[in-house]
């Protein structure tokens, strides 16, 4: 694989380029004093690149670590590097408009006030969320405090709610430990160890708040005049995110390119898991935006790294962009309907010239590899077609039997060492790994295994990548460790609709626990009039919703007539005080004798 020239230097000029000032220190704390960003960590980047990084990803972490408040264009401006993610300010007639305030509300409040210290104490009239994940909202409380939100807009695409929470119903506790592998939150940012996540640096661990959109954007077209600024809006939903949205400032001739094109290949499918992404949809909503837009803008900027100046260089960073998933999506369509397999496809798979030299389309986030495998998982699965994949071996019985059929523990762990040797690192970590499955306490294999997941990950140029690699290494030496950022706090609970809150309780129910109930209780929600029937039958929990004075044959066993607020108490275990209960209540403890925790902490390295 080719490299581009290291020697243009054209994105350390945009990144540095309209720079107001820094945060110093570059750290920030939330109330209790514990540090939950730290942008000065990274002042090791300022040397060269060491052995223990590739070359291009140090390049990447140099330009993502850049820090501080910059001016855009008249009007726009951005803090970048005190988060993963961008935050962007729009001056308007009264105050400023903010896009997309972060990850947590203490890194959003510190960027805001940055801002306010050079562009004077202006306020926030304004807020836009370009799309649903969490490092676009989580930070909303930390520019409009509770009680200043009142008459405030909030601008989001439409579905923006339900798949930003929905996201932390379903899978959100296994999403969030295994972004601890890819982000690399456990690691020290050292050369040798956590360096970027390609997107940016890495994620803050504050407090995830959201504040729910007053204002949809439901149209591709639809203009908004806020705080006199006008905005006309392209939405661009299956993109990068099920609800997304492109949009112009015409009057500032500035386009926001929200997360559907940044300075690296994105993810089709996200490492720590996600629904697999659209890259056909995807290229060609950035076709439409080229088209839509036309003429119409001289400065483009994303939630994620640095603008583009210049409407030709904005054009052509666009089409090379769309081009860049169109040919991910198409050749591995080319190649899957020849017959072959996700990692036949990634390991032939090349991009053309032009694209392999750009360097805004180096795998730095999204890889080939894993990219080509989620296209081919979208089309057609897990499963490969080969019935000798159809009913394998869990890993560790597979494990106990690959170890024997090497000789035993010594003589797999002595060839898993030569290959190591040889360089086959890749072989050697699949070998060490059935080590470690078959036996978890093995320290020589554990060791063995953790010094090639160090290779691997400093050799690789993909930001998740190496961390997936060190977080491993780590565990394998240091053991598991839970998340430091909590997705499921109670700013964001309040969010979720009864039907989500009744989903999330469904998927922590021990179903063999529970295959002999029969129990049906009934929720009366007076301020959502509303009557949420819940059945618990066969170990499955399943509900149903019908108008408040909805008549229903089958009487419950229990019916509780209460307020949302009060169900959520419940739902807490804080008992039923206030509640109107019709039957008996011990059939609410009942149901809740079947309901599980989480493991927030759960082995992924071992069995």
């Amino acid at each position: 694989m080719s490299a581009p020239p290291f020697e243009d230097t054209t994105d350390f000029e945009n990144a540095e380029r309209g720079f107001v000032g820094a945060l110093k220190p570059a750290v920030v704390k939330n109330a209790d004093g514990r540090v939950v960003y730290d942008n000065d960590a990274y002042a090791f980047l300022e040397g060269g690149c060491p052995d223990t990084a590739n070359p291009s990803l140090w390049r990447q972490a140099q330009l993502c670590a850049k820090q501080g408040l910059f001016q855009v264009t008249d009007r726009v401006y951005q803090v970048r590097g005190l988060d993963l993610s961008n935050m962007t300010l729009v001056e308007g007639d009264q105050g400023v408009i903010v896009i997309d305030p972060l990850i947590s509300a203490e890194t959003a409040a510190v960027a805001l006030a940055l801002y306010r210290q050079h562009r004077g104490d202006r306020p926030v009239t304004a807020l836009i969320y370009t799309h649903s994940h969490g490092d676009h909202f989580g930070g909303a409380r930390g520019v409009l405090p509770p009680g200043t939100e009142d008459g405030i807009p909030v601008l989001a695409p439409a579905g923006f709610l339900e798949h930003a929470v929905s996201e932390n119903v379903y899978a959100g506790n296994a999403m969030t430990r295994r972004a601890i592998f890819m982000y690399g939150d456990r690691l020290p940012k050292a050369p040798d160890g956590q360096i970027s996540a390609g997107l940016g640096m890495t994620t803050s661990t504050g407090t995830i708040t959201l504040i729910p959109p007053t204002l949809d954007i439901t149209h591709t077209g639809q203009e908004e005049a806020v705080d006199g600024v006008r905005i006309v809006f392209q939405l661009t939903p299956g993109t990068e995110a099920p609800a997304e949205m492109n949009f112009l400032f015409p009057d500032l001739r500035a386009l926001c390119l929200a997360e559907n094109a940044t300075h690296n290949m994105h993810n089709i499918l996200t490492l720590r898991g996600a629904v697999v992404r659209d890259a056909r949809i995807w290229s060609r909503y950035l076709d439409e935006t080229v088209d839509f837009f036309a003429g119409g803008y001289e400065v483009a900027f994303a939630s994620h790294h640095w603008p583009t100046w210049g409407h030709e260089n904005i054009v052509a960073f666009l089409t090379a962009q769309r081009d860049l998933y169109a040919y991910l999506h198409d050749q591995t369509l080319r190649l899957l309907n020849q017959g072959l397999t996700g990692p036949e496809i990634a390991e032939e798979f090349r991009l053309p010239p032009a694209l392999e030299n750009a360097w805004h389309a180096r795998g730095y986030y999204g890889s080939v590899s894993h990219n080509v495998k989620a296209i081919y998982q979208r089309y057609l699965g897990w499963f490969d077609g080969n019935p000798a994949h159809l009913w394998e071996h869990p890993p560790v019985e597979q494990a106990k039997r690959y170890v024997d059929i090497a000789g035993g523990p010594e003589q797999a762990l002595t060839k898993a060492t030569a290959y190591a040797e040889a360089g086959d690192l890749r072989f050697a970590a699949t070998l060490l790994n059935h080590l470690v499955f078959a036996n978890p306490a093995d320290p020589g294999a554990r060791t063995a295994l953790a010094a090639v997941y160090d290779r691997l990950g400093h050799g690789a140029e993909n930001g998740p990548w190496r961390n997936f690699y060190l977080t491993a290494a780590l565990e394998l030496r240091q053991g598991e460790s839970p998340a430091l950022l909590d997705p499921t706090n109670p700013q964001m609970a309040v969010a979720l609709t009864t039907d989500m809150v009744l989903d999330s309780l469904a998927i922590r129910i021990d179903g063999p626990r529970a295959w002999h109930e029969d129990l049906t209780i009934d929720l009366a929600l007076t301020d959502e009039r509303r009557r949420h029937r819940v059945t618990l039958h066969n170990g499955a929990l399943t509900h149903r919703s019908a108008p408040l004075d909805h008549t229903v044959g089958t009487p419950a066993d229990l019916t509780l007539t209460l307020t949302r607020p009060q169900l959520f108490k419940a739902l807490e275990g804080q008992g039923l005080d206030g509640v109107t209960t019709d039957g008996d209540p011990a059939h609410w403890t009942r149901l809740f004798s079947f309901v599980t925790e989480p493991d927030n902490a759960f082995p992924i390295v071992t069995p």
